[in-house]
């Protein structure tokens, strides 16, 4: 079992060097260090409490939907980086490129990732053509995440898992 744990994270690595490393160039530093942001808090309580508030029906709901999953999905984010305390790749991997501020909390999991995918699954669930425009930002929010190396694949994969399911049960449980 061990041996199979080392072959996973020595794979995980190889994974995140390289997207962080091989795909490294001038296009995607400029793009990902801002569209990594989309994830950020600011971003998604400003736009899904605006919203919630100045949308028409049905939007007026995906948007309360959606700050309600948000503010939900970060109860398991905070208790996880607590249990397990994954320092981030920039720091316990020599080489690894990253940009200016980052992050030195832990890295396990993604809560720009739990974030993006909490806010925009009620807007996917409410129209299911809008996966189309979101799923993809929402993914790129997760990809930056490792390009800029500030997580593991790990950490995105259950920040998407931890914010889909956050959105899913808000709106499964919506009256």
């Amino acid at each position: 079992m061990q041996r199979l744990v080392v072959k996973l994270v020595n794979l995980e690595q190889q994974l995140f060097k390289w997207i962080n490393g091989r795909l490294h160039n001038r296009f995607l530093n400029f793009w990902l260090y801002y569209l990594t942001h989309l994830g950020g808090a600011t971003f998604t309580i400003a736009s899904t409490l605006l919203i919630w508030w100045l949308a028409p029906t049905p939007w007026k709901d995906a948007g309360m939907k959606g700050a309600i999953a948000l503010g939900v999905s970060h109860i398991p984010v905070a208790i996880v980086k607590k249990l397990y305390p994954r320092i981030r790749p920039y720091l316990a991997l020599p080489g690894t490129n990253t940009f200016r501020n980052p992050l030195s909390d832990h890295s396990f999991p993604s809560g720009h990732t739990t974030a993006i995918f909490s806010a925009t699954v009620p807007f996917m669930l409410q129209s299911p053509l809008l996966a189309l425009p979101l799923l993809p930002v929402a993914m790129i929010v997760g990809f930056s995440r490792i390009y800029l190396g500030l997580h593991y694949p790990t950490d995105v994969l259950a920040g998407a898992v931890i914010g889909t399911s956050a959105a899913i049960g808000t709106v499964a449980f919506w009256p």
